[in-house]
C-alpha cells in the first residue's frame, strides 16, 4: 500500500500549478500572435470580418483591428515574461487575460466562435496566473 505525505501531494500539485502556469505563457504568447494578425487584418481589410446580426459594440473593423493590435502585442510580451518567471507578468497578464476575455465579449458577432475559445483560454490564463506560489517560477 502506498502512502502519500503531506510534501508528496504538495510537490504533486506545485508541479500541476507550474505545468500551467508555462502552458498560460505559451497560450498568452500565441493568443497575443493571432491577435496582432487579426488586427493587421482588420486594419488592412475592412471586409475581412463579417458581422452576425446586431450588437451593442458597434466598432469600425479598422478600430477593432487597432484593439486587437495593441493587446495582441502586450498579451505576447507579457506571455513571454509569464516563461521568464518574472513576478510582474504574472499580475499583468492577469489583467490582460481580463481585459483580453472582455474584449473578445464583444467581438461575438464577428467571429463567435473563436471568441467563445478565446474567452475560455483567458479563463484558464487567469486561473493558473493566480494559483501557483508565490516562490514558484515557471520553467
Amino acid at each position: 500500500m502506498v502512502q502519500h505525505t503531506a510534501s508528496t501531494t504538495h510537490a504533486r500539485q506545485t508541479a500541476w500549478a507550474t505545468g500551467g502556469m508555462a502552458f498560460a505563457g505559451v497560450l498568452m504568447m500565441v493568443g497575443g500572435v493571432i491577435g496582432v494578425l487579426n488586427g493587421i487584418a482588420g486594419i488592412a481589410t475592412n471586409n475581412v470580418y463579417v458581422r452576425v446580426g446586431d450588437y451593442v459594440y458597434q466598432f469600425s473593423l479598422a478600430t477593432w483591428g487597432w484593439i486587437h493590435l495593441i493587446v495582441g502585442a502586450l498579451v505576447a510580451i507579457t506571455g513571454w515574461g509569464v516563461l521568464q518567471g518574472l513576478d510582474w507578468a504574472r499580475w499583468v497578464g492577469v489583467g490582460l487575460a481580463a481585459l483580453y476575455m472582455i474584449l473578445y465579449f464583444m467581438f461575438l458577432p464577428y467571429a463567435p466562435i473563436w471568441s467563445i475559445i478565446a474567452i475560455a483560454i483567458g479563463g484558464f490564463v487567469i486561473w493558473s496566473l493566480v494559483t501557483v506560489p508565490r516562490t514558484e517560477r515557471a520553467p
